[in-house]
């Protein structure tokens, strides 16, 4: 009896060992993960932290200047923001320069150019993507060559031709300048998204009593929102930011944009920071307030493609 009691009870031992020993791992790994979960978290927190600083130090550089008294860029006293923060450079700006006059004729150049763009654009994205006529591959085959070259080459011819056509010192000018170097790449684009809305929509529409135009404006276009949020983006920041074609043609301190008329206001000896910086905060409210009213259209975008169904 008391063999058979020893037997039994060792085989009860030994699974109790097991899982004890089974229990222990259990722990040891979770607790090596929980480790590894925290490390990885605190180096990808630190990451998004550092790059979050090297982002953030321009605009903070660009606003302390702008409050600062004087135009030194540089101050031998360490401070975070200035000790008397004054608004004698906005003041300046607004008051004893054109910059409000600038700031007009950019959002008219950028606006006009961005219209411009969306019409001329969808128009011939749209016939590219499905209409076959002759010399379709071989115009978008030479487009994408066009592409290749720097628009810093067209200049002169630019140039040239406005010199001709008496658009010189003329903001309309600007914007068919602005408007054809930015058709190639947002056509192409465009063009691209169009392939992806199924034909059968428009044919649904057509059957339904649609004209080719109404299919057009009521089926393609809703449904193109996303890309046409891109192309009107780089519509306007083609026209609001460019600074090399505006400063060539334009000759009237009138009819400067943001751009030329702020870099107009240094000299060789003389290079106004403060005045620099109210000026980047005026151009970068339109830019700032576009982002925003198109942020959805763009965040769909971007997530276009991510899920099938």
């Amino acid at each position: 009896m008391s063999t058979i009691e020893t037997t039994s009870a060792s085989p009860a031992r030994a699974l109790s060992s097991t899982e004890a020993q089974v229990q222990a791992e259990a722990v040891a790994l979770r607790s090596r993960q929980r480790r590894e979960f925290v490390l990885k978290s605190v180096l990808a927190n630190a990451f998004v932290i550092v790059f979050a600083v090297f982002t953030v130090f321009p605009i903070y550089y660009v606003a302390q200047a702008a409050f600062r008294s004087g135009q030194s860029l540089f101050s031998t006293q360490l401070q975070l923001w200035p000790t008397n923060p004054t608004l004698d450079n906005f003041n300046h700006m607004i008051n004893e320069t054109p910059m409000l006059t600038w700031f007009k004729n950019s959002l008219f150049v950028a606006s006009l150019t961005t219209i411009a763009s969306l019409f001329v654009v969808t128009s011939a994205a749209y016939a590219f993507s499905r209409w076959r006529f002759f010399g379709r591959d071989g115009l978008l085959t030479l487009m994408l060559a066009i592409q290749t070259f720097p628009g810093i080459l067209s200049l002169i011819a630019i140039f040239v031709i406005f010199k001709e056509l008496h658009l010189l010192d003329n903001l309309l000018g600007l914007v068919i300048a602005y408007t054809s170097g930015s058709l190639v790449f947002s056509i192409w684009n465009l063009k691209g998204y169009f392939d992806t809305i199924p034909a059968d929509l428009e044919e649904a529409a057509r059957v339904d009593g649609a004209t080719p135009t109404q299919a057009f404006l009521r089926v393609m276009l809703p449904l193109a929102r996303p890309a046409l949020a891109v192309t009107a983006l780089l519509g306007f920041m083609a026209g609001w930011g460019e600074y090399i074609m505006a400063q060539t043609v334009l000759f009237s301190e009138n009819n400067y944009t943001m751009m030329v008329g702020i870099i107009g206001l240094q000299t060789d000896n003389n290079k106004p920071w403060g005045y620099f910086a109210v000026g980047a905060i005026f151009a970068a409210v339109p830019v700032m307030i576009l982002f925003l009213a198109l942020q959805k259209q763009l965040q769909a975008g971007l997530t276009l493609g991510g899920v099938k169904g």
